[in-house]
């Protein structure tokens, strides 16, 4: 059998049908043992590599969406975690919320905040 060249190959190509090309493509497949389709475990695992990632942040914004009922307690609360803040700016973020508080907050103390102010009738989410 005479040798065809990348050339003549694609040249024959280009002169076939769909449904040609088609039977061209199962006869490759079986002759060599291969699959033109797409693998979907390493699809499914690069999606769950992508979720596992997410779950895993080490940063978290956290927001007051909402002072609760009793202000004071919300007030307090938020001082005792964030001692940066001073009276004025805390009652500020507790009675203009939804407030952010922190951009950024490491995953401890992302917790540790969220914790201290449901403890005192507040509502945050971490995102």
């Amino acid at each position: 059998m005479a040798e065809m060249s990348r050339k003549q190959i694609l040249e024959a190509i280009s002169g076939m049908s769909v449904l040609e090309l088609a039977d061209l493509v199962k006869d490759i497949e079986e002759a060599f043992g291969v699959s033109a389709a797409m693998p979907m475990a390493s699809a499914a695992s690069a999606g769950a590599a992508v979720v596992e990632q997410a779950e895993e942040k080490s940063e978290y914004k956290v927001t007051l969406e909402n002072g609760g009922a009793e202000k004071i307690k919300s007030i307090k609360a938020l001082r005792s975690v964030m001692p940066e803040l001073n009276l004025t700016d805390a009652k500020k973020a507790v009675e203009e919320a939804p407030s952010v508080l922190s951009e950024a907050a490491p995953k401890d103390l992302a917790k540790k905040i969220k914790e201290a102010l449901e403890a005192a009738g507040a509502k945050v989410t971490l995102s």
